[in-house]
């Protein structure tokens, strides 16, 4: 019962002069395994799968930049890119030791990035809700009008001012209000680790709002498609039924992988792995053979 309830320790790393934090699971004589989080979560996230897949691997999650307790970026720009250096630079902190990836929305599209730039460096990778939005939400607007936006967007979060909530409870509704899947007991979970308390008594979210920003950029499928094809590892790709994020197979998403495993769990909205933890892990260990 006590090994069940111990939770992680925190350690630190850099990454273009940011201070990064992971929680770290123990075992670590037993093969590695990084989950990476998605936007405006938090490591912590993932401790109901840590405490399941630490039996069999030495389990490691980070907090993004601007997330979690890792460090804010100066200028407030948040880019794939730089969340790809940063594991890349996770990966060289533990001694770049071949490693198994999972990873959720935003996390999900970095432990894919990364897996199809460094295809030798990965076991196996699992990728939760992580092939972006469907092809009806990107709408070819002209790269003139997109920047004009962008700036907009960043000027409006610069002025912006971080929500305080009176309490715990009151963070805790908006969590639920987030996710309607999440029971009382997730949802506390989630928002204990996913606070801050201010010097006045309220209470706010870690993570920095620029993170809200979308790129001026728009999501380059044929890029994503070139590296996804170099993913040499066994890869699987799980979707919830009810999520806002499309059907991949239908839309084309899939096509660049070479047998990616394809899972759709039913009732499990963007969040698959809170909304039915025990058939999403059901699910995973059978892909890792545990």
């Amino acid at each position: 019962m006590a090994e069940s309830i111990i939770g992680p320790t925190s350690h630190y790393f850099y990454s273009q002069r940011l201070k990064l934090h992971y929680v770290d699971w123990g075992n670590p004589d037993k093969p590695l395994m990084i989950l990476v989080h998605g936007g405006r979560d938090h490591s912590r996230n993932w401790d109901w799968t840590a405490l399941e897949l630490r039996k069999h691997y030495h389990v490691i999650a980070p907090d993004l930049r601007g997330h979690g307790d890792s460090d804010w970026a100066v200028g407030g720009s948040y880019a794939m890119v730089d969340y790809v250096l940063d594991l890349a630079q996770l990966m060289s902190a533990m001694g770049n030791q071949p490693v198994t990836l999972i990873g959720h929305s935003l996390g999900g599209g970095i432990v894919l990035q990364y897996t199809g730039v460094f295809p030798k460096t990965v076991g196996k990778v699992v990728s939760i809700e992580g092939l972006g939005p469907p092809p009806s939400m990107i709408r070819n607007v002209p790269a003139h009008e997109r920047m004009s936006h962008w700036i907009g967007e960043m000027q409006t979060l610069s002025r912006r001012k971080v929500r305080e909530y009176a309490t715990l409870d009151e963070a805790l509704a908006r969590m639920r209000e987030a996710n309607p899947h999440l029971s009382v007991e997730q949802a506390r979970h989630l928002t204990i680790h996913g606070v801050r308390r201010n010097e006045n008594g309220t209470f706010s979210w870690k993570f920095d709002n620029y993170v809200r920003a979308t790129s001026p950029y728009l999501f380059n499928l044929n890029d994503a498609k070139e590296i996804w094809g170099r993913i040499a590892c066994p890869t699987l790709l799980i979707r919830g039924a009810e999520s806002w994020t499309g059907d991949w197979e239908k839309d084309g998403r899939t096509s660049a992988f070479k047998g990616a495993e394809i899972v759709t769990i039913q009732k499990a909205g963007h969040w698959v792995h809170h909304d039915q933890l025990g058939e999403f892990l059901d699910v995973v260990k059978k892909f890792l053979g545990i």
